[in-house]
């Protein structure tokens, strides 16, 4: 099965079990935060830049799509480096450690060997995962809290991503992220 279906297919359901979808207007007001969906969009980017930003060496990457719930929104962003089997668990390390250091909390993680994942969560409840499917492909998802609808512009953080689209597996070389020889254990 494709992951990017699956991946679709889990932050639509998400979206549509985050809030309740049929409430009055005055009722979503005094349920949801003051954030609408536009501001959602913004902090999510803001989660996703902060958090490709804490990985050295660079990785490649390009923007996802933008989902909209009833009264949440996802942004996603695919991974264009290749990542190996040898350097998944440092790949995945490095965001854990920084979600960590920055507050957030980890939900839990799937140590499996075709596709380990990390679900964590902000302070202000917006979920994050990192999601690693076939040929090393990394996937980072922010689904925000229920917020109030509104109109939601494309990301203004230009992806460094300049292959081909439709977006193919992985295709970038990274000497570190792509190689196949493990990490040496630190002393």
């Amino acid at each position: 099965m494709k992951l990017m279906p699956l991946l679709a297919a889990a932050s639509a359901a998400i979206l549509l079990t985050s809030c309740t979808a049929i409430e009055s207007a005055s009722q979503t007001r005094k349920r949801c935060p003051d954030m609408n969906m536009q501001e959602a969009a913004e902090q999510a980017d803001a989660i996703l830049d902060d958090t490709i930003n804490t990985i050295k060496p660079e990785i490649q990457w390009a923007h996802g799509v933008t989902s909209k719930g009833h009264e949440s929104i996802s942004r996603d962003r695919t991974v264009m480096t290749i990542i190996s089997d040898e350097r998944r668990g440092a790949f995945l390390g490095v965001v854990e450690r920084f979600w960590k250091e920055s507050g957030y909390t980890i939900k839990s993680v799937n140590s499996s060997e075709r596709t380990p994942a990390i679900f964590a969560q902000s302070s202000d409840g917006f979920g994050v995962s990192l999601i690693i499917g076939g040929k090393g492909q990394a996937y980072f998802v922010v689904d925000s809290p229920c917020v109030q609808k509104s109109d939601v512009a494309d990301p203004t953080t230009p992806p460094n991503y300049r292959g081909e689209y439709p977006l193919p597996r992985p295709n970038v070389h990274s000497d570190f992220w792509s190689a196949n020889t493990p990490l040496p254990p630190k002393p």
